[in-house]
């Protein structure tokens, strides 16, 4: 008797630590927000304390939290222009557009109104001074400008994470911390950038749990900010005709009569990036919904009339198979890519099914450096050696 007591006991205090643990790992959804919304203000008055104390431009951040991913903060498009920047020690400011569009900013009261424009090609196009409007024709460098705010930026955003990330208490050590001026998968059109500076990318990363390791004193400040991955790029407006073919080849892939798993009905597009190598983006579904009785159709798989419960667990049943299938097909044809030099990366992210419920990831992002695919190609590496160098980071959990 005393011995069934006993394991009854066990079981009693089993099942309070599971509830607890669950009830300790739930997110405050309140205190999430609240913890967002400061640290918001945070990064934006970091950011404008990089530059000269007169320097005015607008800095609007935005930040959202993905269970299993951590939060993104994510800064204006073109947060590096237009500029409006300190002139010298003089009151005032400068304005940097590349658009060639002009603005004007007077300071009454003081003793000297300085306001320079810079037109798309970096020339002084007017000098305010008291009122007085002068045409001017000194070139200045506008990508040496942009190139200094940016190092600024990121210097700032680095400061954010090493100082006040410990702020978002409820991410778990391998939930992230990103500051980027990437959109949420939103396509930033992609062409020739007439008379304009060729738009940034920013990207800022840590972990929570490498933050802690600073705060416990188990990793230096030097440590911690050398662990940083930091990307600072620009798009590349330059067709490159094997970036064009790749995405020619993924989007038959994928369409329904020929994957087996997943398919997408949306062109896929990329980005080229200076210095770090090709960007893709696409989205996967899994089915379509049909009229009557809100049934499913999976046409990869000629599944029909199915209800929500059996379309989700079908999803889940080929989740593990679509990214056998899709690292396979980078690997194949990957190397069709001849543009990348050997240490930049191809990368794909790809935006998956929606399915709730079913532990999958919301979006994965496979990268490769282009020197694999090239060994691969050449026979250097054997298949099952590429794919081991293939990295497949997973976000969000649905």
């Amino acid at each position: 008797m005393n011995r069934v007591v006993r394991v009854l006991m066990m079981m009693g205090i089993l099942v309070l630590g599971t509830y607890g643990a669950e009830a300790q790992n739930k997110i405050d959804e309140e205190r999430m927000l609240r913890d967002i919304e400061v640290t918001e203000n945070i990064l934006s008055t970091l950011i404008k304390q990089q530059f000269e104390k007169r320097s005015f431009f607008p800095m609007e951040i935005k930040a959202e939290y993905r269970e299993g991913h951590g939060v993104t903060y994510r800064l204006p498009y073109e947060f590096n222009g237009p500029m409006v920047w300190g002139v010298g020690n003089a009151p005032g400011i400068a304005v940097l557009d590349g658009r060639g569009l002009n603005y004007s900013f007077e300071f009454p009261g003081e003793p000297a109104d300085v306001a320079r424009v810079y037109d798309g090609q970096g020339r002084i196009a007017t000098e305010n001074i008291k009122g007085i409007t002068t045409t001017r024709s000194r070139k200045v460098n506008l990508d040496s400008v942009r190139e200094a705010s940016t190092a600024k930026t990121i210097n700032a955003c680095k400061e954010f994470l090493a100082d006040y990330g410990d702020l978002l208490t409820q991410l778990s050590a391998n939930e992230k911390i990103m500051i980027t001026n990437r959109g949420d998968g939103d396509r930033i059109w992609y062409g020739a950038f007439v008379n304009s500076a060729r738009p940034s990318y920013v990207s800022v990363e840590t972990s929570k749990g490498d933050i802690s390791q600073l705060k416990q004193g188990k990793m230096t400040r030097d440590q911690f900010m050398k662990s940083i991955k930091v990307i600072n790029s620009v798009m590349d407006d330059e067709l490159q005709p094997d970036l064009e073919l790749l995405t020619s080849i993924f989007n038959r892939l994928y369409r329904k009569d020929l994957s087996k798993t997943y398919f997408t009905e949306e062109n896929i597009y990329y980005e080229k990036l200076k210095d770090y190598g090709v960007i893709y983006y696409m989205q996967v579904y899994s089915s379509n919904q049909i009229d009557y009785n809100r049934r499913w159709v999976m046409p990869t798989v000629g599944l029909e009339g199915l209800t929500t419960e059996e379309r989700d667990k079908k999803v889940k049943e080929l989740y593990p198979q679509f990214e056998k299938d899709f690292k396979a097909d980078i690997l194949e044809y990957g190397r069709t890519v001849k543009s990348l030099n050997p240490e930049e990366l191809l990368v794909f992210n790809v935006k998956l099914t929606k399915c709730d419920g079913c532990g999958i990831p919301s979006s994965l992002e496979f990268l490769i450096k282009a020197d694999v695919l090239k060994d691969y190609a050449s026979g250097k590496l054997t298949k099952e050696a590429a794919l081991a160098k293939m990295t497949v980071k997973k976000s969000g959990n649905q």
